[in-house]
C-alpha cells in the first residue's frame, strides 16, 4: 500500500517532461544575462558613433555658426553678421562664374554612365577574359586621386605623353595646350574624371544587371528579343533606383570637384571649381565666415538636386505576390 501512495505522490512522467520540475521552469523562463554582458554592445557601438560626431557632425555644426560670422580663422573673436556671408556668396560674380565651370563634370558624368553602362552590359554575358577586363575598369577608381592628378599632369604636358602618341601617329596638327588653353582646360580635366570614376558606375551597373533573374533574358529570347531591345525592355526598366542614385551622384559630383582639378591647374586658366574657390576663400583671403557660407549654399544645393530628382524620378514599388 505504502509503495502504491509513493508511486502515486510521484508526477507522472509527462508531466516531468513538461515542465513541472525546477528544470522545466529553467526551460521555460530563459536565463537573464548580467548586465555587463547586456552593455558590452553598446560600447563597442559608443566608439564609432562618438568619432563620428566629434568629427563629422560637431564640424558641420561649427560650420553654420561660422557661417554668420565675420571670422577670420585666426581670431579668438567671432562677430555675428547675419546672412550677410550668404548674399555674398550667391552675388559675388566670381562665385556664380565656378557653377559654370560644372557643367562641363556634368556632361562628363553623363558620358561616363554611358560608357559604364555599355562595358556593364556587354561583361554580363560571355565575353572572354571577362573578369580581366572588368579589373582593368576598376582598376583607376583605387588610385588616389591626387595620383590621378599627378599622372595626367605629366601625361598632357607640352611634349609629354600625350604628344607624343599623337606626334607618332602623325597628328601633330592636334596637339594643343591641353590645361594652358581656357577653351580646352575643363575639357581636358574632365576627361581624367570619366577615366577615375567610371569603373565605380561600372561596378553599380554590373551589380544590379547580374542582380536580373536569368529567366527573363531566356523568355525574351523566345519572343524573338534581340541585345537592344533586352537593354530597353529588361535591362533599364529593372536597373532604375541605380539609374536615379548614379544621376545624384553625378549633380553632387560635379558640383564638388577638387582634387583632380586643383593638382593639375590649382584652378587657373578658368578651371576653378567652387570647392577650390571656397578652399582659396578660407586659406588665402582669411575669410572662414564667407567660405563656410559657400559651403552651406554646396550642402543645401546638393540636397536640392536630389529632392527634385526623387520628385521626379520617384522609386518604383515593387509588389511581391
Amino acid at each position: 500500500m505504502t509503495n502504491v501512495l509513493q508511486r502515486a505522490d510521484r508526477p507522472a512522467p509527462a508531466a516531468r517532461a513538461a515542465g513541472a520540475g525546477p528544470a522545466g521552469r529553467l526551460a521555460r523562463t530563459p536565463a537573464r544575462r548580467p548586465w555587463r554582458q547586456r552593455l558590452v554592445p553598446y560600447v563597442f557601438v559608443a566608439v564609432p558613433v562618438g568619432l563620428l560626431l566629434l568629427f563629422t557632425y560637431w564640424p558641420v555644426l561649427n560650420m553654420f555658426w561660422y557661417s554668420v560670422t565675420d571670422w577670420d580663422g585666426l581670431d579668438k573673436t567671432k562677430n555675428f553678421v547675419g546672412l550677410d556671408n550668404y548674399a555674398a556668396a550667391l552675388t559675388e560674380p566670381d562665385n556664380l562664374r565656378v557653377f559654370y565651370v560644372s557643367l562641363y563634370y556634368f556632361a562628363a558624368a553623363l558620358v561616363q554612365m554611358a560608357l559604364a553602362l555599355y562595358f556593364a552590359t556587354v561583361l554580363s554575358f560571355k565575353v572572354r577574359f571577362r573578369n580581366m577586363w572588368k579589373g582593368i575598369l576598376f582598376f583607376p577608381y583605387l588610385i588616389n586621386g591626387v595620383a590621378v592628378g599627378m599622372i595626367f599632369l605629366n601625361f598632357v604636358k607640352p611634349d609629354g605623353g600625350l604628344d607624343t602618341v599623337l606626334t607618332a601617329l602623325g597628328l601633330e596638327g592636334a596637339i594643343r595646350q591641353w590645361t594652358g588653353d581656357p577653351a580646352l582646360v575643363n575639357v581636358t580635366l574632365a576627361s581624367v574624371s570619366v577615366w577615375r570614376y567610371m569603373g565605380l558606375n561600372f561596378v553599380m551597373f554590373l551589380g544590379a544587371i547580374q542582380s536580373i533573374p536569368r529567366e527573363m533574358y531566356e523568355a525574351a529570347e523566345l519572343d524573338g528579343a534581340n541585345r537592344w531591345h533586352e537593354l530597353w525592355l529588361i535591362i533599364l526598366p529593372s536597373i532604375r533606383p541605380i539609374v536615379g542614385l548614379q544621376l545624384i551622384l553625378a549633380i553632387s559630383g560635379a558640383l564638388s570637384v577638387f582634387e583632380v582639378p586643383y593638382v593639375m591647374t590649382a584652378g587657373g586658366n578658368g578651371s576653378e571649381t567652387f570647392v577650390i574657390r571656397t578652399v582659396w576663400t578660407a586659406f588665402s583671403r582669411n575669410m572662414v565666415g564667407l567660405a563656410s557660407a559657400m559651403a552651406v549654399v554646396l550642402l543645401v544645393a546638393v540636397l536640392l538636386v536630389t529632392w527634385v530628382q526623387r520628385r521626379l524620378v520617384p522609386e518604383r514599388q515593387v509588389d511581391i505576390a
